[in-house]
């Protein structure tokens, strides 16, 4: 039976979860023991999937599709794992299924209360995953922050399953201990509101996590302990570290892992090495020269981003490199003032590449296809990605080919050279998400190519998001005058790898790398493309 491990959070949001979970699930890993983790959003939104960056980061898509939170790539990345829908919920999902069953009489005309119907639905998804036997732990993240008015269900049914669960459930939760400094004290007392938030949810924390940004002493962790009954050993301090890819051994030093196993009555043992884990930090830490990559987008915003940056992260120090990533904002590149345009430009000359980025919608595609034509022009590597590929395919049109008016239909639907456009078979559907291409699909490449050389195979199945797709009608022209269409869909033929071969590294992708580079597996493709980087 699988073993289940409650992570929430209190004081503030923003404290880590994300990565606390993904650290916890590492650890487990390594002592052999098959893990999942899931994130449950409290938010009524169905999934992320049409929310703002700026709202909530990054949307992270799983391989069966799914539009989650980007906690989700921290667990892919930090663990291996592969998620699925399975692994995401919201408020809303979990209100839609509920409010389904209704309409379909499910419930025998009862009345639909929060208690039981939908913490009995919250208690079925976090049990679903541990009830297929593939798994001995399930690591179950709640997002938000205790005291939030959304979050009372969750822990209700939190509260239930510890009670039926006994000792195959722990929680964890995870705190802040401010540092004032005009008294130059750390701060206890948002802790033991938290906790005692928690115990008014009838929930006794079985583990402390503490955010800190100063070292506690033993009698401060005794202080906690004594005022929140918890065992000093499970006391646990995660101070600020140069990279969240530290978290991992800062646990496993303090003993997290191990206390979780005796909360749970199981054989602690030896610690684990964690070998190519340390060799991944042995080499982040000792490399000493910079490779400068420029990311052209419109959100500027660190998590708007995040995979693409920690996929340039990993293969950077595999390539003995550390990145420095600059946002270029592509609005400033054509839209800006002057001074803005001045300093954007002069920010593309000093790359060593360029990823430009995906996104939806019209606002900063000009300054994309200018920072494409300029990659182009002065052989700057360059990565495409999604809607970046599509910049790359416009930019081409418009320069190369002659098509001054070349554009996206997403962009421009009276463009009479739509060399991006939607497929017929979407353009009568009118839910949003119904007209997107989401999740993993099949790309064959061009035998002998640089793509089938950088991946080792002639077939690939990666992850995507996009609504629009190169249109076929223009591709003998595209290959005649030297962008190569080297990666196609084999089942629809649609295209999804674009590259000038003559050029140093200029690949544009339809689908997504970014969701499937981890730690330990950097992405071919980053890798490849963070070398040519160097190289130039």
């Amino acid at each position: 039976m699988a073993k289940y491990i409650f992570v929430t959070g209190g004081v503030v949001s923003s404290l880590g979860k994300g990565i606390i979970s993904s650290s916890i699930g590492k650890l487990l890993q390594a002592r052999g023991y098959k893990i999942t983790i899931q994130k449950f959003d409290p938010y009524i939104n169905i999934d992320p999937g049409t929310l703002n960056p700026y709202e909530h980061g990054e949307c992270y898509v799983t391989v069966d599709g799914m539009e989650t939170d980007l906690d989700l790539g921290h667990y892919e990345r930090f663990t291996g794992i592969q998620t699925t829908r399975a692994n995401s919920m919201t408020t809303g999902r979990i209100y839609k299924s509920v409010i389904d069953k209704e309409r379909r009489g499910d419930y025998l005309g009862k009345t639909i209360q929060v208690v039981p119907h939908i913490t009995d639905e919250i208690k079925n998804n976090i049990k679903c995953l541990g009830e297929t036997g593939e798994y001995d732990f399930v690591i179950t993240e709640i997002g938000g922050t205790i005291g939030d008015i959304e979050s009372a269900p969750f822990l209700e049914a939190i509260r239930q399953l510890k009670w039926e669960l006994g000792r195959d459930s722990i929680s964890v939760h995870l705190t802040y201990v401010p540092y004032l400094k005009a008294a130059d004290e750390l701060k206890t007392k948002p802790t033991q509101h938290s906790v005692k938030e928690m115990l008014s949810y009838g929930i006794q924390p079985d583990i402390l996590i503490l955010r800190t940004e100063k070292h506690l002493d033993d009698n401060m962790r005794m202080k906690v302990a004594g005022f929140c009954n918890v065992d000093l050993e499970c006391v646990i301090q995660s101070e600020d570290l140069p990279s969240i890819y530290e978290v991992p051994v800062n646990m496993q030093r303090q003993g997290l892992d191990s206390a979780i196993l005796r909360k749970m009555g199981i054989p602690v043992g030896e610690t684990p090495k964690l070998g190519p884990w340390l060799n991944f930090l042995e080499l982040r830490n000792t490399a000493t020269e910079i490779v400068r990559i420029g990311l052209v987008g419109k959100y500027d915003l660190q998590d708007a981003y995040k995979s693409i940056s920690e996929s340039l992260s990993h293969a950077a120090t595999y390539h003995h490199h550390k990145v420095k990533i600059t946002f270029i904002n592509s609005e400033h590149l054509t839209d800006g003032s002057a001074e803005e345009k001045q300093l954007a430009e002069q920010q593309l000359k000093e790359q060593d590449g360029l990823v430009i980025c995906p996104g939806f919608g019209q606002r900063g595609i000009e300054g994309k296809i200018l920072a494409t034509e300029y990659a182009r022009t002065h052989n700057i590597p360059c990565f495409g990605i999604c809607l970046g590929m599509q910049m790359m395919v416009i930019e081409f049109a418009r320069n190369v080919l002659g098509y001054k008016d070349a554009n996206s239909s997403e962009m421009d639907a009276s463009t009479p050279h739509n060399v991006i456009d939607m497929m017929e078979d979407q353009k009568n559907i009118s839910n949003m998400g119904g007209t997107m291409r989401l999740g993993a699909y099949d790309c064959e490449l061009q035998p002998g190519s640089r793509l089938a050389e950088i991946y080792g195979s002639v077939m690939v199945r990666e992850r995507h998001r996009h609504r629009y797709e190169f249109n076929n009608r223009y591709l003998e022209e595209y290959e005649e005058k030297g962008m190569q269409c080297v990666g196609r869909n084999p089942e629809a033929k649609l295209v999804e790898i674009v590259e000038i071969p003559t050029l140093r590294w200029f690949i544009g992708t339809q689908f997504h790398p970014e969701y499937q580079s981890t730690v330990l597996r950097p992405h071919p493709l980053f890798m490849s493309f963070i070398k040519a980087a160097i190289d130039k």
